[in-house]
């Protein structure tokens, strides 16, 4: 048996601090974040609530994804003259499916007063916890 090279070794070293992948049955039931990412993100848009304080659960995708749509929201308020508000929502039903072990694609359907809207994500198992893959408000 021969010595590793050091660019072998180096890969070893970065897979081992690299994103594990967790699977299913080492995670929590995924509906009590899936209701909280999808009012969290309600409040970011609302301008009430800073998508930082979201961040552990988000992938960097979604992160960037939310941050530009609360940045428009934000430019909308403005030009209306209209502070941010706590919004109004009932969380009516959560549907979760599991395609893949590790994985959870959901859908939070949430009431306003104005409209019905659909928060829709799938989770993934990383590192011991859920985390976001994607994330949009319908």
């Amino acid at each position: 048996m021969h010595a590793a090279t050091p660019r072998h070794r180096t890969h070893e070293i970065q897979d081992m601090f690299a994103p594990q992948r967790t699977r299913s049955e080492q995670l929590p039931n995924p509906t009590p974040l899936v209701a909280t990412l999808a009012g969290g993100a309600l409040e970011v848009i609302a301008g009430v609530r800073e998508v930082d304080q979201l961040a552990r659960w988000l992938a960097e995708e979604p992160y960037n994804t939310l941050v530009v749509r609360a940045n428009l929201a934000a430019r909308a308020r403005s030009a209306r003259s209209q502070t941010a508000r706590q919004p109004v929502y009932h969380l009516r039903r959560i549907l979760c499916a599991s395609p893949a072990d590790g994985v959870v694609e959901a859908t939070a359907i949430v009431a306003t007063p104005a409209r019905t809207r659909a928060v829709a994500m799938r989770l993934e198992g990383v590192d011991g916890r859920w985390r976001a893959a994607s994330l949009a408000i319908l």
